[in-house]
C-alpha cells in the first residue's frame, strides 16, 4: 500500500530532483498545479515514507525515473466506441504491444519527431490511462488484480500511423516507440485514492480544443482484465506500466 496520495517527481528550486507527495490547494485536483510537495524517501515500490519536509516545485518531471521503469505494455483498440467509429470488429483478446522505456518522457517535455517520422503523414495522438504495477505478480485473478496496482496516471500514446500500419506489414513498436513518444504524468494517483479506475473521464486537448473525449467505462478490457491477462505466464515486475486503456508501467 503506497504511503503517498499523489506521487510526483520534480525539480525543486534548490536544483535537486525528488519524489514527493503533491500538496494541492483546497478545491484543486489538477496535479499540474502543484507548487509544493512533501519529499518521499525510500523505495517507491517498497518501503518508503512521506516526510514532513516540504520543497518548492520548479518543474514537474515524468513521475517515474527512467531507471525505475521495467517495461511499458500497451493495449491497442481498447475503447468500444473508437472501434465502432473505425469500422473495426471488437477484439476477442487484448491487442498487446510494447513501448521501450526510452519512449517515456515528462508531461511538459517537447515531443521529438525523428526525420524518418517526417517522411510521410501519419503523426497522431492518443490519450491513455496509465496503470503502474506496484508489486510483482504472475497468473493473478481478475478479483485480485487491482491489489497489484500502485496507482494511475494519464499518458499520450504518440503514434505514426504510416509506420505503425503500412510500412513493412505493420511496425507497431517502431511506429509508437520513438524516443519521447510516451509522455505521462503529471503524477501518479494512488490506488487508495482511485478505488474504481473504470469511472474516469479521459480527454485530449490540442491547442485548447478538445479533440478526444471518452470515459474508462468504455474500455473493452478493463484494468482488472488487463492485469490478469498480461500476467498469464508472464511475470509483471514493479514499475511495469500499461496503457491504451490501459498502459502498464
Amino acid at each position: 500500500m503506497p504511503a503517498f496520495s499523489r506521487l510526483v517527481r520534480f525539480l525543486a528550486r534548490n536544483g535537486k530532483v525528488y519524489y514527493g507527495d503533491a500538496i494541492l490547494p483546497k478545491g484543486v485536483t489538477d496535479i499540474a498545479q502543484t507548487k509544493k510537495a512533501k519529499i518521499v524517501v525510500g523505495d517507491i515500490f517498497g518501503k518508503h515514507e512521506v516526510t514532513d519536509q516540504v520543497a518548492d516545485v520548479r518543474l514537474l518531471l515524468a513521475p517515474l525515473a527512467l531507471e525505475d521503469v521495467r517495461t511499458v505494455r500497451c493495449l491497442g483498440l481498447n475503447y468500444e466506441l473508437h472501434a465502432k467509429e473505425s469500422g473495426l470488429p471488437i477484439p476477442k483478446y487484448p491487442v498487446v504491444f510494447h513501448k521501450p522505456a526510452t519512449s517515456l518522457s515528462g508531461p511538459t517535455d517537447p515531443i521529438p519527431v525523428h526525420k524518418i517520422a517526417q517522411e510521410s503523414q501519419g503523426l497522431d495522438y492518443e490519450c491513455e490511462l496509465v496503470a503502474v504495477i506496484g508489486k510483482m505478480c504472475k497468473d493473478v485473478s481478475e478479483a485480485d488484480a487491482l491489489n497489484y496496482v500502485l496507482g494511475y496516471a494519464i499518458g499520450n500514446d504518440v503514434s505514426h500511423r504510416d509506420w505503425q500500419l503500412q510500412r513493412g506489414g505493420g511496425q507497431w513498436t517502431l511506429g509508437k516507440g520513438f524516443d519521447g513518444w510516451a509522455p505521462f504524468g503529471p503524477g501518479i494517483v494512488s490506488s487508495e485514492v482511485i478505488k474504481d479506475p473504470q469511472t474516469l473521464k479521459i480527454s485530449t486537448r490540442l491547442n485548447g480544443k478538445t479533440v478526444q473525449e471518452s470515459n474508462t467505462a468504455d474500455m473493452i478490457f478493463d484494468i482488472k482484465k488487463t492485469v490478469a491477462f498480461l500476467s498469464r505466464g508472464h511475470t509483471l515486475l514493479p514499475a511495469t506500466s500499461s496503457s491504451r486503456g490501459p498502459r502498464l508501467a
